[in-house]
């Protein structure tokens, strides 16, 4: 958000320096700018959506600590006394957790990374879609802790706070609201970042004046205005960051996002599960959180044991997924799933019959850009760098809520004060920017938009019926104008 341009009662300082005195009785001549162009889209974006950046800050806020929420609430399932006994086998957590739990198909393993965590043994049913059940087994005793429903590893609470955030529980029509805002977080970021560079250049300040607020200042439209802005520079990379992955999953730039990754052929690759002489099964790729849903009466339990066991052999260690084969004539499949930093998504296929490792898929090879989408994706949601990870989000939701805040404390201490010109808030910038900037500049900004408008479809529609909505009313404003004719004083008679 930005100043709007109405003056208060403190003197401003000007943008720039004043053009030189022309000669008498010459015209004097228009400055060329794209400055008041930045002012009025700044000011605009940040006053109509602000309101959905303040919702997608504070549900991101809430969601960002459930790794420490799940331990109050579901300390229970997911933690255990380590004791001094040592660890049963896999193979026999997985039999006390078929026999808690009888129906579905088994999808996944997931071994205690720490020694007080509980071992995950995931199945698959029918009427839950997307979601699992998973059961949670003391893994020194064999004890079922309990069952929870679960949504790509994530535990209940985190689910909701998930879906919270992402559409406001609303479904597909509730993902809008966060496309918005994350497509319009890096404009509004960009706008304000244009606007006071370009005043603390112009003005020769100092670089504590552009990173500082100015303390100096009395109370008012400048001090206000110099918190905003001085925060939003110590939040600018992280907030871009925020937008651009928060984007890649988004519904419709998440969907031309993908279209890019097919066309540069960057997801990443596809592990092959066949074993050597058989036909590949369908769905044979795995090792996410769904697994390939076998039943334990198809599998002999003790392959668990083993195929882990060569997966770490492999260097695929720290928290891993062990899912069945997804067929006849399938490999087990070893995935890492290991957000923090250092990282890893390694996966391997075994076949536990010779002790082999059929297919491999590290990280390290996987096309850049699909490195960059997951990793992404790990810092978004507060994974990739554990608590510090969370931290920073943390800090970067209070410090936007604050510079929003002030920016419409700014909107508010500009209102005109005068008695007979009262207004509950300031004006906005005025009209006419369009013609203040270069012609060459507004070529490349419509073509610029147009670019980005496809590829941000939310970002493209809503710019392009701000534009429609103020147009027509710059039009009715000038139709009004113009039926005001005034009325000449009657004559008087001698």
């Amino acid at each position: 958000m930005s100043t709007t341009a109405t003056p208060s009662s403190e003197p401003e300082t000007p943008i720039a320096p004043p053009a030189a005195s022309a000669p008498p009785g010459a015209p004097a001549a228009r400055r060329r700018s794209i400055g008041p162009l930045v002012l009025r889209l700044h000011f605009y974006a940040g006053v109509l959506i602000a309101p959905f950046l303040v919702v997608a800050a504070l549900t991101g806020l809430a969601f960002v600590f459930t790794p420490q929420l799940d331990t109050l609430v579901y300390g229970p399932e997911l933690r255990v006394d380590a004791g001094g006994a040592p660890a049963r086998p896999l193979a026999e957590q997985v039999v006390a957790a078929r026999a808690a739990h009888p129906d579905g198909d088994l999808a996944s393993v997931i071994p205690p990374v720490a020694a007080t965590d509980t071992t995950k043994v995931v199945f698959n049913l029918p009427h839950l879609g997307e979601k699992q059940h998973t059961v949670y087994v003391d893994p020194y005793t064999n004890e079922v802790r309990g069952t929870l429903t679960t949504w790509f590893g994530e535990t209940p609470l985190m689910t909701w706070l998930d879906d919270l955030h992402r559409n406001l529980h609303l479904g597909v029509v509730g993902r809008h609201y966060s496309e918005l805002a994350a497509s319009w977080l890096w404009v509004v970021v960009l706008g304000g970042l244009v606007l006071w560079l370009r005043r603390q250049w112009t003005g020769r300040r100092k670089l504590r004046r552009t990173v500082l607020p100015d303390l100096a200042a009395n109370p008012g439209v400048r001090r206000t205005r110099s918190w905003h802005a001085a925060t939003g520079i110590w939040l600018a990379i992280g907030l871009l960051a925020l937008s651009a992955t928060g984007l890649t999953w988004s519904r419709y730039a998440g969907g031309n996002f993908d279209i890019v990754q097919n066309e540069l052929n960057a997801h990443s690759p596809t592990l092959e599960t066949a074993l050597p002489g058989a036909a590949p099964a369908a769905g044979a790729d795995s090792g996410g959180h769904h697994g390939g849903g076998t039943t334990t009466g198809d599998l002999d339990p003790t392959d668990v044991d083993r195929v882990a066991l060569i997966a770490r052999e492999a260097g695929v260690d720290g928290k891993v997924i062990v899912s069945p084969p997804a067929g006849p004539g399938t490999a087990w499949v070893v995935a890492q799933d290991d957000p923090s930093w250092p990282y890893g998504w390694d996966r391997v296929a075994v076949d536990p019959a010779t002790g082999s490792i059929v297919a491999r898929s590290d990280f390290a090879d996987w096309p850049l850009l699909a490195q960059l989408s997951k990793l992404g994706v790990a810092f978004h949601m507060g994974f990739l760098f554990g608590i510090v990870n969370q931290i920073l989000l943390a800090a970067l939701a209070v410090g936007l809520l604050c510079v929003i805040v002030w920016g419409y404390r700014m909107w508010w201490q500009r209102r005109p004060t005068r008695a007979d010109r009262r207004a509950p808030l300031g004006a906005p910038p005025g009209r006419g920017a369009w013609r203040q900037a270069h012609p060459l500049a507004v070529i490349v900004v419509l073509a610029i938009a147009v670019a980005v408008g496809w590829a941000l479809p939310m970002l493209g529609v809503t710019l392009g019926a701000f534009l429609v909505i103020d147009l027509v009313l710059g039009v009715v404003q000038r139709r009004r104008a113009r039926r005001v004719v005034p009325t000449s004083p009657a004559p008087v008679r001698s």
